[in-house]
């Protein structure tokens, strides 16, 4: 990179769950290669164990915006976490881009598919996801939500995940007619790869995607 530096792109776990940071490193591993730009993940230990609803999401707004307005060394920021929260106060508070995975995942799933759906984590989450997408306005190409009925915890380490993922998605594919399914939280990570080979249809993992975003937007730069 310029000056023989590496960039650096800062995903920060909203939560304070350490499995998740764990498993958004290794859904992250794919993008490491040579001379590309560095990828450093961590954890808000400010935030709640799981950003479920509103208040949790309104809870790391201004840590999260403290965090961005100190840091001098990232090249970009990825919010990860799909309620997208303190995105916009985030972008105010730097120069640098910032990320946030919902977004990012939408556009991503529009790239490869004429109508998505989305996993959510519970029923009280979809209201939020719902009310994001109006914000968007694009709810003519979402395809619907279903829950899984677990917390985010669950998502990242429960047994029986996957089971479950599977049985959302096919519900999203099959009734829904989604071409194309969203992960919607950064919890699943891990199960990307299964799911997508389950379902037969582009299974878009959204911290993946604000991080292909980031190193685009780097690269141009």
């Amino acid at each position: 990179m310029r000056n023989g530096t590496s960039p650096l792109i800062s995903v920060i776990n909203p939560n304070s769950n350490e499995a998740v940071t764990r498993g958004l490193e290794e859904a992250l591993a794919c993008f490491s290669f040579e001379n590309g730009p560095r990828i450093a993940c961590s954890t808000l230990a400010q935030g709640p164990f799981g950003i479920e609803t509103q208040a949790d999401a309104d809870e790391v707004v201004t840590p999260l915006r403290r965090l961005v307005e100190k840091d001098n060394a990232s090249s970009a920021f990825v919010i990860a976490c799909y309620s997208d929260p303190g995105l916009h106060s985030c972008r105010e508070a730097s120069s640098r881009p910032v990320f946030g995975i919902a977004e990012c995942a939408v556009l991503t799933a529009l790239a490869r598919a004429e109508r998505f759906g989305v996993i959510a984590i519970s029923a009280r989450s979809m209201r939020r996801h719902l009310r994001y997408l109006r914000q968007m306005g694009l709810t003519q190409r979402f395809a619907g939500e279903r829950p899984l009925g677990m917390s985010v915890a669950e998502t990242a380490s429960g047994e029986g995940t996957l089971v479950r993922m599977v049985q959302v998605g096919e519900k999203l594919r099959d009734h829904d007619g989604a071409d194309a399914v969203i992960m919607g939280c950064a919890g699943m990570a891990p199960h990307r790869r299964p799911l997508e080979d389950a379902l037969g249809v582009p299974v878009i993992d959204p911290t993946q995607a604000a991080v292909a975003m980031a190193i685009g937007a780097i690269a141009a730069m």
